[in-house]
C-alpha cells in the first residue's frame, strides 16, 4: 500500500486531487492534444466526468495505487497517476499536462519525482508507455530518466480511428539518469538563414515527399525500395520518435519566403561512440540551381557541430551524381575516397559510392 503523501519537487507540489481541481480537469480533458492521445476520455468531458475521476482516484489510493494532481503556485498544471505495483514490485505511471503549463518540464519533473518516491517505497521497476507520435510524452520519458525497451506495434487506437505504435520505457531503482539527449531539438523549432527553412518532417509533408522521390531525376539516385504513400506517411509520423531516441533527424527543406516544400534532408546513421553521423538529401526539381541544398546542408552541419558531440559528418553519393558532389564541395566537405560497387540500383546493377566528410572546426 502506497502512503497518501504530498510530494514537493522544485516549484511543483503533487497532492491527491480535490474538489477544487474539477474545473481545471475539465478544461484539460477537453483540450484537443489531451483528447488525441487519451481516446478513452469522454468527449465532451463534463463536470460529472471530473467528479467521477475524483471517485476513481480515491479508489485507486485505497487499492494500492496513487493519483496526484500537479500544482504550481497553488494552481493546477497537470495530473500523474500510478497503477498499483504488482507482486514483483512493478508499477506503471501515466500523466497529462495542462495546455497553459506545457513547455516548462512539468511532466518530466513530476514523473521523475513520483518514480523516485515509488523506489523509496519498495517499488523496483516503473514503466510508462507513449504513442510513437506523442513527441512531448516521449521527451518526458527521456528527461525523467526512463530507458526505451521496445515498441508495441499498433497497440492503441487513437480518437481518429488509426492504430498507433506504443513505445515502452522503464526505470529501475539505481538506474543512472542521462544528463542531456544526444540530439537535442532545435531551440526555435527550426533552422533558417532567411532563404531556406529546415523544419521537422511532418505527416502533412508525406504527399510532397512521395512525389519528390517518384520524380525520375530523384529516383535515379535513390537506393532501396521506393515506398508507397502510406509508407511515407508512416515514416513522417515516426520522425519525432527517431529524433528523441537519438537515431536520426528528418527535416523538410522549405522556401523561407513562400513556405513551399523544396526537399528533404536528414542526419542519420548516428554513432555516438565515433561521434559520427551521415547527411543525406533530395531536392524538388523546381528548386534546383538556386543553392537551396547547399544552404540546407550548411545549416544542418553548423547546428550539429554547435549543439551536439558529433565530430565528423559524412556523406555518400552515387559516382555519377555530379550535382550532389557540387553541393557537398560548396558546403565544405572533402572527398575521401570511393567504395566500389556499394550502391544497388533498381535494375540490380551496382555503382560506386564517392565518400565525403567534414570535421568539427578546431
Amino acid at each position: 500500500m502506497l502512503p497518501r503523501d504530498v510530494i514537493s519537487t522544485g516549484p511543483l507540489i503533487l497532492r491527491p486531487p480535490a474538489e477544487e481541481d474539477v474545473e481545471s480537469i475539465v478544461k484539460v480533458c477537453n483540450d484537443p492534444v489531451t483528447a488525441r492521445f487519451l481516446p478513452a476520455l469522454p468527449s465532451p468531458y463534463r463536470v460529472e466526468d471530473a467528479h467521477g475521476f475524483l471517485e476513481k482516484a480515491a479508489a485507486k489510493w485505497a487499492g494500492g495505487g496513487a493519483e496526484f494532481v500537479i500544482t504550481q503556485d497553488g494552481g493546477y498544471v497537470g495530473s500523474i497517476g500510478v497503477v498499483q505495483p504488482d507482486q514483483w514490485g512493478v508499477a506503471s505511471i501515466g500523466y497529462m499536462v495542462a495546455p497553459w503549463a506545457r513547455g516548462r518540464s512539468v511532466a518530466a519533473t513530476a514523473a521523475r519525482a513520483v518514480t523516485d518516491w515509488l523506489f523509496d517505497h519498495g517499488v523496483r521497476r516503473v514503466e510508462l508507455q507513449a504513442a510513437v507520435e506523442n513527441v512531448a510524452s516521449l521527451r518526458v520519458a527521456v528527461k525523467a530518466g526512463f530507458l526505451e525497451e521496445g515498441r508495441r506495434r499498433d497497440a492503441k487506437r487513437l480518437r481518429d480511428g488509426r492504430y498507433v505504435d506504443m513505445v515502452t520505457f522503464a526505470r529501475l531503482a539505481g538506474d543512472a539518469v542521462a544528463a542531456e539527449p544526444y540530439l537535442p531539438f532545435f531551440a526555435d523549432g527550426e533552422l533558417c538563414d532567411g532563404v531556406v527553412r529546415l523544419v521537422p518532417l511532418a505527416v502533412e509533408d508525406a504527399g510532397d515527399f512521395h512525389r519528390m522521390l517518384a520524380d525520375p531525376t530523384v529516383a535515379a539516385y535513390h537506393f532501396g525500395p521506393m515506398g508507397t504513400l502510406e509508407e511515407h506517411e508512416r515514416r513522417c509520423r515516426y520522425t519525432g520518435y527517431w529524433w528523441v531516441s537519438g537515431q536520426r533527424i528528418e527535416l523538410a527543406v522549405r522556401d523561407a519566403a513562400s513556405g513551399a516544400f523544396a526537399g528533404h534532408i536528414q542526419l542519420a546513421h548516428v554513432v555516438p561512440s565515433l561521434g559520427q553521423a551521415m547527411v543525406g538529401y533530395s531536392l524538388v526539381p523546381g528548386f534546383r540551381g538556386k543553392g537551396f541544398m547547399t544552404r540546407a546542408v550548411r545549416l544542418l552541419v553548423d547546428w550539429a557541430f554547435a549543439n551536439t558531440a558529433l565530430h565528423r559528418i559524412v556523406a555518400g553519393t552515387d559516382a555519377g551524381n555530379a550535382a550532389s558532389h557540387a553541393v557537398l564541395e560548396r558546403a565544405g566537405f572533402s572527398r575521401e575516397g570511393v567504395h566500389r560497387g556499394l550502391f544497388v540500383k533498381a535494375d540490380g546493377t551496382r555503382v560506386d559510392d564517392v565518400a565525403w566528410s567534414v570535421l568539427r572546426p578546431t
